[in-house]
């Protein structure tokens, strides 16, 4: 497989500028501008006075050389504000087109591709962050994700297909990319193969994955991801955006068992082409070694490489100090072999750190990182910015950060918990023991501003859950709400998912009157 040389996406720009200086100018109109410039990885933000900027990291990973130029790009643009993304992809908010353009003609020099960052394209593969350095893991699944990137990025301008296109790759059933309801995942297996999943996703409608292979040898992955993109091609919605996901050709192909069976129609095609799609990869090799004992702190993680220790960093709300982003990047950039990993949850993780250089890192970072599993709850960029976004779902996430604070609730009180702006999902709502989706209440006949609430999600493979909807609860009433269950499971000396699981029903009697 031929790599595309990220200085062959330059020859696009000029075109992009071109529609965005007549969007800024008002000369081309917001929903035109949407379509356009999503193949880019930009979008316009709400209010149309400033733009984001979609930094693709296939398979999650940042290397000293991308997060140097990240640290660039924010200082000399004065960038205002980055988010982590539930997609493992770095955002640069509040950008004037001038930063745009520069940034993202700069990044391709990084090897930082923003192109199908955002539209009706294949999106950042998603990777398990600690693949590769995870004790227990099946096995490193991190060559096959980065394959699979460079692999989709030759369709970004092929045959437009219905909607974008999500791959996951899990290495262990902890599941953490949702592989398994995805639009196609690929799930670690303990012999070292992967089974396929495909036609799964969240938002309206959610669906899990169907098994359409087992037992797949990772170097056949690229025949499997061409007859994905085949199938949505042949089976997808092009006239109801509303439903030109993977997930609905489920029904389009009359059953699960339908799917499997139009899926394996378009593999065979596939191979009979004679077209060798196969792989030759290799874990790369570290042969760092460690130089004493890891710091005391439950950020700080054994890696399966002795000696060698992971620090986890998870600012709240997946919005980083952009001065102690700039700072690590500084700090990293001669320790042999580290680097930082995006996860799923809108945190990061420094992998290959000596016990000095994670004492390094924790100190760096110290001022910027969740204090709690709860303050590691996942949002999205909310309603404030995205154009879609219903309600604020940052503002909801810092106002029960600290409300549970001012509590003074004990760590493992609350659940790490999912909040999403609308209806799409991007905060994963659904997959969280608790969830918020943006939503409206009428009090005396006046819309509120109101979130619903989700509960019993569950990501882990063969545990696979969607939570239940149970109503709508006042935006102003939910760090309340968050308080007086936090409360509970304090009072009984439990954990929250012991004290869950004690009594399933707790939480539900808990929220009555708050959905009331």
């Amino acid at each position: 497989m031929d790599r595309i040389n990220p200085e062959s996406w330059k020859q696009y720009l000029p075109e992009f500028q071109e529609k965005t200086d007549a969007f800024y100018a008002g000369t081309l109109d917001k929903a035109a501008y949407k379509g356009f410039s999503g193949l880019y990885g930009s979008y316009a933000q709400k209010g149309g006075k400033a733009s984001m900027l979609r930094l693709r990291m296939t398979a999650g990973r940042v290397t000293q050389k991308k997060l140097a130029f990240v640290a660039k790009a924010l200082r000399e643009h004065t960038v205002p504000r980055a988010h982590f993304t539930t997609c493992q992809t770095i955002q640069l908010h509040d950008l004037q087109p001038g930063a745009v353009y520069s940034i993202m003609e700069q990044a391709l020099d990084a090897d930082i591709v923003t192109m199908g960052g955002g539209g009706d394209f294949p999106r950042n593969v998603m990777c398990s962050p600690l693949s590769g350095v995870e004790p227990g893991e099946y096995f490193d699944v991190l060559p096959w994700a980065e394959a699979a990137g460079d692999y989709l990025m030759h369709f970004v301008l092929a045959e437009k297909m219905p909607r974008k296109l999500k791959v996951g790759f899990s290495n262990s059933p902890a599941n953490l990319t949702h592989a398994t309801f995805r639009d196609l995942g690929f799930a670690a297996r303990p012999d070292g193969l992967f089974d396929v999943y495909s036609a799964g996703g969240l938002g309206n409608n959610p669906r899990f994955g169907v098994k359409v292979a087992e037992a797949v040898p990772p170097q056949k992955i690229l025949y499997y991801i061409k007859a994905m993109w085949l199938t949505f091609r042949a089976y997808g919605n092009y006239e109801n955006r509303g439903k030109a996901r993977t997930r609905y050709m489920q029904d389009v192909c009359g059953s699960p068992e339908g799917y499997v069976k139009a899926f394996q129609e378009k593999l065979e095609e596939v191979l009979a082409t004679g077209e060798n799609l196969d792989l030759d990869l290799q874990p790369v090799s570290l042969t760092k070694t460690g130089n004493g004992p890891a710091p005391e702190s439950p950020r700080v993680l054994p890696q399966k490489q002795p000696g060698l220790y992971t620090v986890a960093w998870h600012p709240i709300g997946g919005q980083p100090d952009l001065e102690v982003l700039c700072q690590v990047s500084d700090l990293i950039s001669d320790m042999e072999g580290v680097e930082m990993r995006l996860a799923p949850d809108e945190g990061a993780y420094f992998v290959n750190l000596t016990g000095a250089e994670a004492q390094q890192l924790l100190d760096a970072t110290a001022g910027n990182a969740a204090q709690s599993l709860f303050e590691t709850s996942v949002s999205c960029i909310g309603g404030q910015t995205c154009q879609v976004g219903m309600r604020d779902s940052q503002g909801l996430l810092q106002a029960c950060v600290q409300a549970v604070r001012q509590a003074d609730l004990p760590d493992g009180a609350l659940p790490q918990i999912h909040i999403s702006g609308c209806p799409s999902s991007c905060g994963t709502h659904q997959t969280g023991i608790m969830g918020f989706r943006g939503a409206t209440k009428l009090v005396d006949g006046k819309p509120q501003s109101a979130f619903t609430f989700f509960l019993g999600g569950c990501d882990r493979q063969g545990g696979e859950a969607m939570g239940r909807e149970l109503g709508v609860m006042l935006e102003e009433k939910i760090p309340a709400f968050l308080v007086e269950v936090g409360q509970a499971v304090a009072h009984s000396g439990k954990d929250f998912l012991s004290w869950y699981q004690a009594d399933p029903g707790a939480v539900e009697r808990i929220a009555a009157p708050y959905l009331a």
